[in-house]
């Protein structure tokens, strides 16, 4: 059975907009297009994380875009280790030796430009994830108060997605939204179709059960109460985890980072004064430590909390 024409209305004066490409990304689909679309496989793994990651791109455009970059990159990096080999390799380090070092200038980088524009996807993929799981707790105190309110599943969705404080959450509810009101799919369809394109396994679980419970009869009130209990559980149990973690790094910044070096420099320099003939190879060493142990231990413990700042 067709479904009937399904009329939108857009605000006055707006027209639909479909998605463009950047014009470097326009560019290397040009250039590489056709040899993607009849050489080039795209991997399941690379297309799930480009839809979950909503990169707003096909995956073959964005194949096309990684071999344009690592093609360009190697084209530069030849450029320029054949300039430092004519002015600095070859003087400084000889023949062949700066072969070697050319060769690896222009070798490893755009390596490093394919291998990192590859896992982009995937990171992208796992910050969303992290993002998703971050306010989940919130958007469901908030989608069970609605529903004690009877509200309706399609309008709590909606409703959902204008809230922007609920980030990536509310950015899931839009496209929910999106197949419904602009697409014309039913609820429970665009639902179980949000559960396939989210990151997040909560808000998958969250999100079939919605539909599991509606198609077998049930009360969806009941089920969301009970769902933002347990996230709000889930997100307490995962506070005193990171309580905990940052307990253990203070304990170990304090030994690693404050009393093991204070002892080291102070025994170096007690070796440095009563040393007769290595006394100057231990200031060496001492400044190794004051100049870069110190500061590099402190950075990383700094890089640490940070990043679990990040996936808070």
């Amino acid at each position: 059975m067709e479904r009937p024409p399904h009329q939108i209305l857009l605000p006055k004066g707006s027209s639909p907009q479909g998605i463009r490409l950047s014009p470097y990304t326009a560019f290397c689909w040009a250039v590489m297009g056709r040899g993607v679309q009849r050489k080039a496989k795209i991997s399941q793994d690379l297309e799930e994380n480009v839809t979950k990651a909503h990169m707003n791109i096909r995956p073959e455009e964005f194949v096309a875009y990684v071999k344009m970059s690592t093609v360009l990159a190697a084209v530069a990096m030849a450029l320029v280790g054949a300039l430092l080999f004519f002015l600095l390799l070859w003087s400084f380090f000889g023949l062949m030796t700066g072969l070697i070092l050319l060769i690896l200038l222009i070798v490893f980088p755009p390596i490093l430009v394919y291998a990192g524009l590859m896992a982009s996807p995937g990171m992208a993929r796992k910050k969303r994830e992290r993002l998703i799981d971050a306010r989940i707790s919130g958007a469901m105190s908030f989608i069970s108060a609605m529903a004690s309110a009877e509200v309706p599943v399609d309008v709590i969705f909606k409703e959902l997605s204008k809230e922007e404080v609920y980030g990536e959450v509310a950015e899931e509810a839009k496209w929910i939204t999106r197949d419904t009101e602009l697409l014309g799919v039913d609820i429970l369809t665009s639902i179980r179709e949000g559960a396939q394109r989210s990151p997040s396994t909560k808000f998958q679980d969250f999100l079939q059960g919605v539909v599991t419970t509606s198609q077998s009869g049930g009360q969806l009130k009941p089920f969301f109460l009970l769902k933002a209990e347990q996230f709000e559980k889930e997100d307490r149990l995962e506070m005193r985890k990171k309580m905990e973690t940052l307990g253990m790094l203070s304990e170990s910044f304090i030994t690693v980072v404050v009393a093991f070096p204070l002892f080291l420099v102070v025994i170096m320099a007690i070796m440095a004064l009563i040393s007769k003939s290595g006394s100057e190879f231990v200031v060496q060493l001492l400044y190794v430590v004051i100049g870069l142990m110190i500061p590099m231990s402190q950075a990383g413990f700094i890089f640490v909390i940070w990043n679990m700042e990040q996936e808070a």
